[in-house]
């Protein structure tokens, strides 16, 4: 089998966790890799991904190579792989609504710098690298950017990975479009391998499971790095609380249970430098038992935060190029719901990892819609 070929939208942290897993791993073999959820995904293992393109605005990275660009200000991701392949040259991307004017007035090392270079043509410039997938990692709050490079995935002819909560895989207009051009998609929002999302809908989904009444749900996030200081502009922060809890909403909606007004709460809650790349997340969740017996967890999760989410999107990259190979289309839904916080379809846990583990097969359950590309529309 060859490469999968994938480009990126936005070299900063959550990249540069991910490049340096790919060379952590290139000589991974065996069934079971520490660290990765799957070792082999339709005969695609860790060390078959290759990047052929890079996209960014920031002046410290644009023509750098990517080997240089992923440790540029103002990535703070932890250093485990240092000797990364140089890789692609940083091509100039379009900025749109992709930089606030608060990251343009952060620090040096905490804030954008944007270049002056002209931006490349991005659908030529896929064509041109022969990329099999887009991945967006653009900033939260880059609605019109996301829009953009959505598009120019599907002028391209290539799959589309949006790691970020603007609402492209679950909105169904723009599934039409990837429908329409035969191509698949993941999204929306990377949840991470053990973060705070996960957490949180294991939580909800035991407590339902054991019979309980859960009165409320919260989950504070606290972080240091450039997504978490982007995140204190209010107006940019909308979609990431709606995606972080619709994670905890869907397992009412699954199963019919009403959820009460002001029960739940997930979202940032602040910036703090020093923590750099560490997210730490506080929950409180307060449930009734047998006799309205109540039921009080507290917890705390800390982690790395850019290097949590990287062995999902290496999962999700080749779950995406096993879809395109088998000519399934559109928003693939077990892949989504297992790897982002707001797929177009939310599943319970063991299901979505069921879909999963049918797809890394090669296989399309029977609990799905099984078309192909020559028909209108596709669900898996």
């Amino acid at each position: 089998m060859g490469k999968i070929k994938v480009a990126v939208i936005g070299a900063g942290n959550c990249f540069s966790s991910l490049y340096q897993g790919f060379a952590y791993y290139k000589d991974a073999d065996g069934s079971n890799i520490p660290g990765i959820m799957f070792a082999d995904i339709g005969g695609y293992r860790p060390s078959d991904i290759e990047v052929v393109a890079v996209y960014d605005v920031d002046s410290r990275k644009v023509g750098q190579a990517t080997g240089k660009a992923i440790f540029a200000q103002p990535n703070c991701a932890r250093v485990f792989a240092p000797n990364v392949p140089d890789g692609p040259i940083v091509e100039m991307g379009h900025v749109l609504d992709g930089v606030s004017s608060h990251m343009e007035e952060q620090p040096e090392d905490l804030g954008f710098r944007v270049s002056k270079q002209a931006p490349v043509d991005v659908a030529a410039s896929l064509k041109k690298s022969g990329a099999d997938i887009l991945i967006n990692y653009l900033p939260v709050g880059s609605q019109e950017a996301t829009e953009f490079y959505a598009q120019a995935a599907i002028d391209a002819g290539v799959a589309f990975l949006n790691c970020i909560p603007v609402f492209i895989a679950s909105d169904p207009k723009w599934e039409q479009k990837f429908i329409d051009a035969k191509l698949p998609i993941i999204g929306d929002d990377m949840r991470s391998q053990l973060g705070a999302s996960v957490l949180s809908q294991v939580l909800q989904e035991l407590a339902f499971d054991r019979g309980m009444i859960v009165d409320f749900h919260q989950q504070l996030n606290i972080g240091g790095n450039s997504d978490f200081n982007n995140m204190m502009v209010q107006s940019r922060l909308a979609s990431k609380k709606k995606s972080k809890e619709n994670v905890i909403r869907a397992q009412n909606d699954i199963r019919g249970i009403e959820v009460p007004e002001h029960s739940l709460f997930a979202g940032p809650s602040t910036f703090l430098p020093y923590l750099k790349d560490n997210k730490v997340a506080y929950f409180n969740i307060r449930l009734r038992g047998f006799g309205d017996a109540p039921v009080t967890i507290d917890a705390k999760l800390s982690v790395q935060d850019s290097e949590n989410s990287a062995g999902v999107v290496i999962d999700a990259i080749r779950y995406l190029m096993v879809a395109k190979e088998l000519g399934v289309v559109g928003a693939l839904r077990g892949p989504s719901a297992w790897t982002q916080k707001t797929p177009p379809e939310q599943m319970m846990y063991a299901d979505a990892k069921k879909e999963c583990e049918a797809l890394a097969k090669r296989q399309l359950t029977s609990s799905v819609t099984k078309q192909r590309a020559t028909t209108k529309k596709i669900t898996i």
